[in-house]
């Protein structure tokens, strides 16, 4: 794992609110901004800017469907990330 993907990924997983949207895209695969945002106390503007730093870690995925912009979890960094933990832990 590289040091700027755990960097990314460390950050967008150490906000409450982004760790909340990663969970719900794992219930429930493909859904906007609006969708999120119709079901927790914060604006689509909100769930926009925290679904942007999750992309940019890599943990989610945008497609356009429609005039949609739907959104998955990507396990890729996270999986990485999970990697590089055990294999620090097995140093111990």
């Amino acid at each position: 794992m590289t040091e700027p993907l755990a960097q990314q990924v460390f950050l967008a997983l150490g906000d409450p609110m982004r760790r909340e949207l990663l969970e719900r895209l794992v219930r429930q695969d493909g859904q906007t901004a609006t969708e999120l945002a119709a079901e927790l106390p914060i604006t689509r503007q909100g769930v926009s800017k925290h679904l942007a730093i999750l992309s940019e870690a890599g943990l989610v995925s945008a497609r356009q469907q429609g005039r949609d912009r739907r959104y998955s979890f990507t396990p890729g960094p996270l999986h990485l990330t999970v990697d590089w933990i055990s294999a620090l832990t097995r140093q111990w």
